[in-house]
Formats: C-alpha cells, sequence, structure tokens
C-alpha cells in the first residue's frame, strides 16, 4: 500500500511513521509533505494512493483545502490535536480521526479499518464514533527542574507555552520560563481547552494572558505578553474566528 503523510510537525510526523513500520510494515511510505500547495500539486501529479494520513492543520492552511481541490479516490485517516474537525473530516473521504498523540492499537484499528474501505462513512457513523471517544483529562500542574529542585508549578499561574530551538517553554504569571518535556501538539490533549488556545505553531496562550490584542496584517490579530520578547505572537489567520470565539464564552 503506498501512503502518503501530511503533517508539519516534525517530531509528529516521525512517531506516526515508526508506529506505521510496527503495525503496517507493509505500507510504503511514498512522501511527506507539510503544506496545503505542496500536497496540492503533489497530488494533482502522480499516481493513485492507498491510503493518505493528513493532519487537520498544516503549515499555510487547513487540509480541507486539498481535498477540495483534488478529487481524491483513496480513504483519509485524520490525525489531529484537536477534536472539532472531526464533522468536516467525515465529510471527505475522511475514515477515522486519530487525536494525538497516536496511540499504537488505536493507529492498528484506523489502518484495518482502510484496509476494507469501501465507500464514505456516513454522519450516524461519525457520530457514533465521537460519543464513543473517551472524555479528556486535563493537568493542573506541571513539574519542572530547577536546578537541583523539582518545582510543582499550577496551571493557573502559567501565561503560555511555546516552542523555540526546538524546545518547549512554559511562561508564569511571575514572567519565569521553564523548559518541558512536552511539545506543543501534546500540551493541547493535556490542557484545558477553555483556559488555553494554541493561535500558531509556536504559541499556546492562556485566557488570562489576552489582555493586549492588536489588529495585524492579514486579518490577523498580534498578542503583547508581559515577560516574552517576541514581537511577534499573532494569531493565525485560520484561527482568528475561532480565537475570537474561545475569548467570548
Amino acid at each position: 500500500m503506498n501512503v502518503l503523510i501530511l503533517e508539519d510537525e516534525t517530531r509528529a510526523s516521525s512517531h506516526l511513521q515508526r508506529l506505521i513500520q510496527v503495525v503496517a510494515p507493509e505500507m510504503r511510505i511514498v512522501a511527506v509533505y507539510e503544506t496545503v500547495r505542496e500536497s496540492v500539486e503533489y497530488l494533482q501529479s502522480n499516481p493513485p494512493l492507498s491510503l493518505v494520513f493528513s493532519d487537520v492543520q498544516l503549515a499555510d492552511g487547513l487540509s480541507f483545502e486539498i481535498f477540495r481541490q483534488v478529487d481524491l479516490q483513496c480513504p483519509i485517516i485524520f490525525t489531529t490535536a484537536y477534536d472539532t474537525y472531526a464533522i468536516e473530516a467525515f465529510n471527505t473521504n475522511g475514515i477515522d480521526y486519530l487525536l494525538k498523540p497516536i496511540e499504537e492499537e488505536r493507529l492498528k484499528q484506523a489502518i484495518d479499518k482502510a484496509r476494507t474501505y469501501s465507500a464514505r462513512i456516513d454522519l450516524n457513523n461519525l457520530l457514533h464514533l465521537t460519543q464513543l471517544a473517551p472524555s479528556k483529562k486535563t493537568k493542573s500542574r506541571f513539574m519542572v527542574k530547577v536546578g537541583e529542585r523539582i518545582k510543582s508549578i499550577m496551571v493557573e499561574d502559567i501565561k503560555a507555552f511555546y516552542s523555540f530551538d526546538k524546545a518547549t517553554y512554559l511562561h508564569t504569571v511571575t514572567d519565569r520560563n521553564y523548559i518541558i518535556d512536552y511539545s506543543l501538539d501534546e500540551l493541547q490533549l493535556l490542557l484545558d481547552s477553555h483556559r488555553f488556545f494554541k493561535i500558531n505553531r509556536r504559541y499556546i496562550v492562556s485566557i488570562d494572558a489576552c489582555s493586549q490584542i492588536f489588529a495585524w496584517s492579514n486579518s490577523r490579530l498580534k498578542l503583547v505578553i508581559s515577560g516574552i520578547d517576541d514581537h511577534k505572537i499573532v494569531v493565525a489567520r485560520e484561527k482568528v474566528q475561532d480565537f475570537k470565539q474561545w475569548l467570548d464564552r
């Protein structure tokens, strides 16, 4: 089976490829793309595929735009940190919707479904799947290392999480920064979505930190968070509407 992966997070892509090798070694990963543009160009000029693994949010937009431009005949397994796109995913050739971090057994089930794929899943099956999804457990604190000591930081004391130079940090209300052993995608599954929002590929912000918001270029929004020396903490254009709704809860 020839397989295409659409994923803009290097760590998530590597993790998925390792799992595929374990649960379906007969699959051949023919390419990995990070953007909507590259994916459309590839799919328009290459032979049919057996299966596509696709993140929802790619580097330059939502992957659904790909499937509006390309008449893809093979099934799609969506791999994402968001559960809010499930219905739109199953309106494409989506046959499953895996939340990150992906587990080996869950991936095996999805691939088994792909092997027997013959038609699009209907909305009733989608609703059944989403009802079976386990309830999300959120973290209340993070343990960080300070010299030789281990310190506990409550989520209420965190203003933002951000990635920098291949590492992930949390930023506290006292303007301290601590490195943590999680990717931003993993953090999305661990954090309360009412309190935290991933505004772009590099930042997850607390609602309490969103006190200074400004209009920015290309219909985007810019945030100023005290203690973070970054003048471009910008809400990605495709997330602006969701961000506004999140603020207005």
